[in-house]
C-alpha cells in the first residue's frame, strides 16, 4: 500500500504563515519509521502495510499538533494487495513509458 499525505497546523500565530518546523516534526516520524518513503514539496509518500502506514500517519499528525490550534490532514492511498516496491516501481514504469514514447 502506498499513502501520500500532507499534514500541517493552522492557527500557528506566525506572521509569515510558515509551517516548516511542524512539517519537519512529521517528516522525522516518517524517517524514523524505517518504511520506504519520499518527501516532496507538497506530500510525503510511505509504503507498507495498512497498519504500518496508518500508524505512521497518526504519529506524524500527533507530532504536528503542538504547533497550532488545529491540524489539516490530506491523505491519498493506493491499495494494491500483493505488490511491494511500488514507491519506486511506479516511477520506473512511468519513465520507461516516457522514453518509449519519445
Amino acid at each position: 500500500m502506498l499513502i501520500a499525505f500532507s499534514v500541517a497546523p493552522s492557527g500557528t500565530g506566525r506572521a509569515d504563515g510558515s509551517v516548516h518546523d511542524a512539517v519537519a516534526a512529521a517528516v522525522r516520524v516518517v524517517r524514523d519509521s524505517g518504511l520506504p518513503h519520499r518527501t516532496t514539496s507538497m506530500f510525503t509518500e510511505i509504503e507498507g502495510t495498512w497498519d504500518e502506514v496508518m500508524d505512521v500517519v497518526k504519529r506524524a499528525t500527533d507530532a504536528v499538533m503542538p504547533f497550532g490550534s488545529r491540524v489539516s490532514l490530506v491523505l491519498k492511498a493506493d491499495i494494491r494487495p500483493g505488490y511491494e516496491g511500488e514507491i519506486d516501481g511506479k516511477i520506473e514504469r512511468l519513465e520507461r513509458a516516457i522514453d518509449e514514447a519519445g
